[in-house]
């Protein structure tokens, strides 16, 4: 059997167009968000705050982005849920893609040159926590509307296999995210922004392909009812719990990638293209990782494998976190950008953490789509969001706040530490997740 046959064969998803063109849309989307994350963090950091003088600027603006986004993202996916499930998806999903698309152009204006002649420099980092403020609004409306649309877009049989696919798009974007937008800092920030809101129109002209699906929630009840189905379901079961609290508290306490325009700056001193590797670093080993999954599923003690794999995630962060310790001296250069030995061990540290994250995404996402009804997925779908996308963010704000009271690398080797803390208690807290099956449609609790 060729290659390729036995490929296609053991990923049946992407025999559907519909779902082909929903990844693309997926795809393209996270990889502008990724790389306005990575070039708001920097234009932040190094251009409103960095002091030449004392050669830093001050993490905290870095904690206070991630806060600034976390706050909507958890306030607001108390109820988007509800709205999701009666709403149609693909009409959610697009006036989110607007929503970002008018949000770029605000950035752009934040950033072109001269700007700072009206504004003062107070005034841009405070418009740009609340672009950020409603960035995170609109995330808690459209995660949950992708996780389910996907879920409509495919026969269930296919979720696992579709959910590695799914994750492999996101994981694309955020791969290429960091790494352009790395590259197109060089060209000015406003440029770099602009290319962001090209990349979100192709996302909105992607989701336009899909065809309008049916909305499963036809009953009307009131809202507060409505939302405490979705949590109690959520927390009846040990399982979901599990996987969305050790995931969660796994990326808080792990969150070194917020404090990389530090690491960049002040610590390995590698500039732009050096930031914009660092941020892709994690995206690459999970892409690695997702086209390995595409070929060996998960299905053999997939509980155990995540619990080892949140342990690595934990190990790889200390490593990193005193990647400075290994030298900053060039030991050469590729197109006049030096390598030292730090960087070599800040990247491949990264990297192994995607890894070991994707297995983690796969599991999580498998788990959540075998487990909840149709007519309950943007509910479910919400909560996760305040479980784990936000966690993100509140990791972000633990990196900041910590590396300005004990150091930078003290708090990312703390934050190591107590990822690897959280899998123990969750090892004794959870026992079912040790006996998890990611197969024949049902999970066995």
């Amino acid at each position: 059997m060729r290659p390729a046959t036995a490929f296609l064969l053991k990923n049946k998803a992407l025999h559907y167009p519909v779902f082909r063109n929903f990844l693309l849309v997926r795809m393209s989307i996270i990889l502008a968000l990724n790389m306005q994350g990575a070039i708001i963090s920097y234009f932040v950091y190094y251009k409103l705050t960095y002091n030449p003088v004392t050669h830093s600027g001050d993490p905290l603006v870095l904690g206070v982005l991630g806060l600034c986004e976390v706050i909507p993202a958890i306030g607001f996916s108390l109820f988007s849920g509800h709205f999701v499930d009666i709403t149609e998806k693909k009409k959610m999903m697009a006036w989110c893609i607007i929503g970002y698309i008018i949000l770029s152009i605000f950035y752009v204006v934040l950033a072109w040159p001269g700007i700072n002649l009206h504004l003062s420099i107070h005034n841009i980092i405070w418009m740009v926590y609340a672009g950020i403020f409603i960035g995170g609004a609109l995330r808690a409306f459209i995660s949950p509307a992708s996780f389910a649309l996907q879920g409509l877009l495919i026969p269930r049989e296919l979720y696992s296999n579709a959910t590695t696919w799914s994750s492999a798009s996101w994981q694309t974007g955020a791969v290429l995210g960091p790494l352009f937008g790395g590259f197109m800092i060089l060209s000015g920030f406003h440029n770099a922004l602009i290319t962001v809101g090209i990349v979100e129109i192709i996302s909105f002209l992607a989701l336009l392909r899909i065809p309008k699906q049916l909305i499963m929630k036809k009953d009307k009840e009131p809202i507060l009812r409505s939302l405490g189905e979705g949590l109690r379901f959520v927390f009846s079961s040990q399982i979901i719990l599990a996987v969305l609290s050790l995931d969660m508290f796994a990326v808080l306490f792990g969150g070194a990638v917020a404090l990389l325009p530090v690491y960049a700056v002040d610590i390995l001193k590698v500039g732009e293209i050096g930031f914009g590797w660092m941020r892709a670093a994690p995206g690459i080993g999970s892409v690695i990782c997702l086209l390995i999954l595409s070929f060996i599923p998960l299905n053999k003690k997939p509980g155990i494998k995540l619990m080892l794999c949140i342990i690595g995630f934990g190990i790889t962060t200390i490593v990193f976190g005193y990647c400075g310790w290994f030298g900053t001296g060039s030991l050469f250069s590729i197109a006049g950008f030096g390598i030292s030995w730090g960087f070599i061990i800040a990247f491949f540290m990264l990297l192994l953490g995607g890894m070991f994250d994707a297995v983690s995404v796969v599991i999580r996402g498998t788990v959540l789509q075998l487990n909840t009804p149709d007519s309950m997925r943007g509910r479910v779908a919400a909560v996760n969001t305040m479980f784990i996308s936000s966690s993100n963010e509140l990791g972000a704000m633990e990196s900041g706040i910590t590396a300005r009271w004990m150091g930078t690398v003290p708090a990312v080797v703390f934050g190591g530490i107590m990822t690897i803390a959280v899998v123990g208690v969750t090892w004794f807290a959870a026992p079912m997740l040790r006996i998890l099956k990611l197969e024949n449609d049902k999970m066995k609790e």
